[in-house]
């Protein structure tokens, strides 16, 4: 096992749900295959955050897809990251943003990309996107494919 494993804060150890989103959570592993050009994904399809006028909850669909450069993101520091935005008051493309760019600041990946699929708030789906530019050519990218708003159920 890589010595650096041995100094995450969280995998294998018994963690608590932040109270609120913090970058300081997220941790990072060196790339295995470093030298290949793979995309990697998370899907998060129960994300929450809340209003931060009506502290009703939002939720939303989260799809990160990003190209490793030396590190992977460690994936139960991004699973408790994700979980401190559920009591936290932000609009629909703050959260998605910052956890773009938050993400991007830790791994310095070869590239980014978020979908952020959030359910009805008001009646209106709220979707946002943001990439840190245009992918290498020949990586094999999967579309999104979330349904485009029809009750999405």
């Amino acid at each position: 096992m890589p010595s650096e494993i041995n100094d995450l804060k969280n995998l294998g150890k018994e963690s608590l749900i932040p109270s609120k989103p913090n970058s300081k959570v997220l941790e990072k592993v060196k790339n295995p295959k470093l030298g290949v050009t793979y995309s990697v994904r998370f899907t998060c399809p129960e994300f929450t955050s809340l209003c931060p006028v009506t502290g009703q909850p939002d939720f939303g669909h989260l799809i990160i897809d990003y190209i490793p450069n030396e590190y992977l993101v460690e994936s139960k520091s991004l699973k408790l990251y994700l979980l401190g935005f559920r009591n936290h008051g932000a609009f629909h493309e703050d959260c998605s943003i910052t956890i773009a760019q938050e993400i991007v600041d830790l791994l310095k990946p070869t590239w980014l990309r978020i979908g952020a699929y959030w359910y009805p708030r008001g009646g209106i789906p709220i979707d946002v996107f943001w990439q840190t530019g245009q992918p290498p050519e020949d990586i094999f990218l999967p579309n999104q494919d979330f349904p485009i708003y029809k009750g999405r159920g």
